[in-house]
This record gives structure tokens, sequence and C-alpha cells, in this order.
């Protein structure tokens, strides 16, 4: 796996993926202008977003579960002094579908949690990460 990060200008860049797609990030931006895109530390926090939801939604369908939407809302706390790293991270799962055995999506979150995430499981090495879910029934 391979990204590049290049250059636009302040501290803006673009970042592209070995397979072309591209993402805007920028950090601290002047007085009065415009942020064009996230930070780099929440293209991280995106990033456990997608992963961990990936995993909940693929383990709660081979559960025979019928997901109508996942949403995974992250928030985080981070150091007061550099290097400002995430020291806890939570992520809340909530999944909408049609008939959902709550033991089910509780089993996904775990499993995603402990064996599948990639992404939370190497920032669980810096970090305290919590979960926690809720189901939503629709008709």
């Amino acid at each position: 796996m391979q990204v590049t990060s290049k250059w636009i200008d302040g501290m803006c860049f673009v970042g592209t993926t070995e397979n072309g797609h591209s993402v805007v990030m920028e950090g601290a931006t002047a007085e009065g202008q415009a942020k064009r895109g996230p930070s780099p530390m929440e293209m991280l926090l995106l990033g456990v977003a997608g992963c961990s939801s990936i995993d909940v939604v693929m383990i709660a369908e081979k559960q025979r579960q019928k997901v109508v939407d996942c949403q995974a809302t992250v928030t985080a706390k981070r150091a007061d002094d550099a290097p400002r790293v995430f020291t806890e991270i939570h992520i809340h799962f909530k999944v909408i579908g049609h008939n959902l055995t709550e033991s089910a999506i509780e089993r996904a979150v775990q499993m995603s949690a402990e064996k599948y995430c990639s992404a939370s499981i190497m920032l669980g090495k810096a970090a305290k990460i919590t979960h926690s879910f809720e189901t939503v029934e629709v008709e």
C-alpha cells in the first residue's frame, strides 16, 4: 500500500492513493480563511470510523441481520502537549435495520474491536479505545 501527499499552499495538501483516489487535507488555516478539508488527525478518526463500520456491517450480515444503515460516531481526546496524540477514542455505532438482534450487533461490535478493525486495534496501542452501540428498528 502506498499513498502520496502533495503540497498545494499554506497548510493544504492533496493525498492520493495508489488507486488514484484523492482527498484534500488541511491543517490550521489563517484567520478568516475557509478550511478546504479535514485535518490529518481527523482523517485518522475517519479511517477508524470507516474500518470499524465495514466490520460491523459485514459481521452482522453474516449473522443474517437485516442492516439498512450503520453510522459510527467517533469522539476523541488528545494530549495537551506535543506530540498531541489521541489519548482516548470512543466509537459509537448506530445500527439501523429490520428485526435486529441486540446480541448479534453486540457481537459484531466486539469482534471488530478485538479482532478485525486494523485501524482501531493499531490506535489502541497508544490510546484507550471504547465502544458502544444502539440498534434502531425500521419498518
